[in-house]
């Protein structure tokens, strides 16, 4: 039976996959919240999430065999899918059948076809699909990009990105069979942000990769990749990231009359940074650390209650999800891949940022 806190409703929701980032920020956020809560871990490693539902007080585990009767059952609202990339569209097209609204980790899929069933079968069935773009509910990120949108580094021209750190031998990251690797992993928040910061898409992309071969971490996935995005208007980005480099985390946009830093810019365990220069000001905030997790699950869960369409929808996975792809063919062929024009989308605003203070340890 769904639960109220005081007049409010709570959105109940099933996290389905027991690894590192279920453990150390999904699960943890909720607990911050009163509009949502945790009523089930979904997982092929029982003792692992049996562990993990008595640490936090989640009352139900379930098996992946098992995940029917889950959604036959009234334990649950919605599902966060927090599982390897290949399995992101089956578990979401059978959530969103059973009448559940889906939460799903980015890339949101590994194939168009697989993505465009995802967002098919939740308008079908009436519930929403979001993706999990944690950056768009993120106090820094919203600051950066209102201070691009009120003109204050004048027109946006060219932003360039890094995201980079050394992966660990054996981290799911470099495994070819959950589609890891770099561009993947860590260059869709490059993208995504490329796309908000000039409010369009890509309409032709390039790119290089490159492998270690004496490296064993890379034996089937590049360690790096280097992209080149055009957008309309003869406005351009360009981003790095890495698997095997030292940890950086920034991008910059520079613009017809200033420039704007983030730094940090991407990761979560940390609070972000921004710093402008332009002709007529200069400004450096250090943002509040907020929790960009309880951040994107309340928003999700005020979504759900109010029958208001999430932002980072599934649309919005889609789009990156071509973007990476024709990134892929770039660096196969080592020629320039166009993109189709896309109409444009509501972006990240005041209306999806969340600000929830993370727990003190």
């Amino acid at each position: 039976m769904t639960k109220f806190f005081e007049g409010l409703k709570v959105i109940r929701y099933a996290v389905l996959g027991a690894g590192w980032i279920s453990q150390t920020a999904f699960i943890p956020a909720v607990s911050l919240l009163e509009n949502s809560q945790i009523t089930a871990i979904v997982s092929g490693s029982p003792e692992r999430a049996r562990s993990l539902a008595d640490k936090h007080g989640i009352s139900h585990v379930y098996s992946y065999e098992d995940f029917d009767e889950l959604l036959s059952s009234d334990l649950i609202d919605a599902v966060y899918i927090a599982l390897p990339n290949p399995l992101h569209a089956s578990f979401a097209i059978q959530a969103a059948k059973a009448g559940k609204h889906v939460m799903v980790e980015k890339p949101i899929a590994t194939s168009l076809p697989d993505a465009d069933a995802m967002i098919a079968t939740a308008k079908e069935s009436g519930v929403y699909l979001m993706t999990s773009y944690r950056l768009h509910h993120d106090i820094g990120t919203i600051a950066a990009l209102d201070a691009i949108r009120d003109g204050r580094i004048g027109e946006p021209v060219f932003m360039s990105a890094t995201f980079s750190f050394q992966s660990d031998v054996g981290n799911h990251r470099l495994d070819i069979e959950h589609w890891g690797g770099p561009l993947q992993d860590i260059g869709i928040y490059c993208i995504n942000a490329a796309r908000h910061v000039f409010a369009a898409d890509p309409i032709a992309v390039s790119a290089m990769s490159s492998r270690r071969t004496d490296d064993p971490r890379f034996t089937n996935v590049d360690d790096s990749i280097a992209v080149t995005l055009r957008f309309p208007g003869n406005r351009l980005a360009q981003f790095y990231c890495s698997f095997g480099a030292y940890p950086v985390d920034t991008y910059r946009v520079v613009g017809t009359d200033g420039v704007l830093t983030m730094d940090p810019g991407f990761r979560f365990e940390q609070s972000m940074s921004m710093s402008l220069k332009s002709r007529d000001e200069s400004e450096y905030v250090n943002f509040p650390h907020y929790d960009h997790f309880a951040g994107q699950i309340s928003y999700f869960s005020d979504c759900i209650e109010q029958g208001r369409p999430p932002q980072p929808c599934g649309e919005e996975g889609l789009v990156d999800l071509e973007v990476i792809f024709a990134i892929e063919r770039a660096a196969a062929s080592g020629l320039p891949q166009t993109l189709a024009p896309r109409e444009s989308r509501p972006r990240p605003s005041n209306e999806t940022l969340r600000t929830i203070r993370k727990a003190v340890a």
